[in-house]
């Protein structure tokens, strides 16, 4: 064969094999099917041993557990099972004297009372006391009690107003029969009832 028409032989085999290389999808330059994945999305290589790779920022994280110590976020249970804060305030006024003394106490059974302009006298009931007293509060039959007086009143009498869970009741002395759960509440207040003393 003489040598030109060999070299264009040769040419057209080159040819005929690059288009068919190209058109069985073994080359390179593939072009991707249609709704196919493209070639360049391959995963990446891992890298090379001693370099460390920045993490993908759209990647799942598992949630932060948040360190020893910390306050838990609104809502989570905590170990103390009674709230903080007043559990109940009592004010008493009238009497002979006309006093206004004031008795706050907390979930944890510390309480205070102030009379006039006098220093405040300040305790703590036992566990026990703070319970009964908690139980006598939450007791249905309180909720049930009237918020203001039923009977007339007694002359230079006290009158009572006890705050509960943003609930006022109004008692004074001179009552015929007093609702027994009020009873109740006055009997487990500290220092055995509410403050009549000036």
């Amino acid at each position: 064969m003489a040598r030109g028409a060999r070299r264009t032989w040769c040419g057209a085999l080159i040819l005929v094999g690059a288009l068919v290389g190209g058109a069985s999808g073994c080359g390179p330059g593939t072009p991707p099917e249609a709704g196919g994945p493209s070639s360049a999305t391959s995963a990446p290589a891992p890298p090379p041993p001693g370099e460390s790779r920045s993490p993908d920022p759209g990647a799942t994280r598992p949630p932060a557990t948040p360190p020893p110590g910390t306050t838990p976020a609104p809502g989570a249970s905590t170990a103390d099972p009674q709230p903080a804060g007043v559990l109940v305030e009592v004010v008493v006024d009238g009497g002979l004297a006309g006093v206004r003394n004031k008795l706050v106490v907390q979930h944890d059974g510390t309480w205070s009372i102030r009379s006039g302009t006098e220093p405040p006298r300040i305790g703590r009931q036992t566990p026990a006391q703070a319970a009964e007293l908690r139980a006598a509060l939450a007791d249905p039959a309180y909720a049930r009690v009237p918020e203001r007086p039923t009977g007339r009143p007694f002359p230079d009498g006290f009158q009572y107003h006890v705050t509960y869970r943003h609930r006022l009741v109004v008692a004074q002395d001179g009552e015929d029969e007093r609702p027994a759960a009020l009873r109740r509440v006055f009997a487990a207040l500290p220092e055995g009832g509410p403050p009549t003393r000036p």
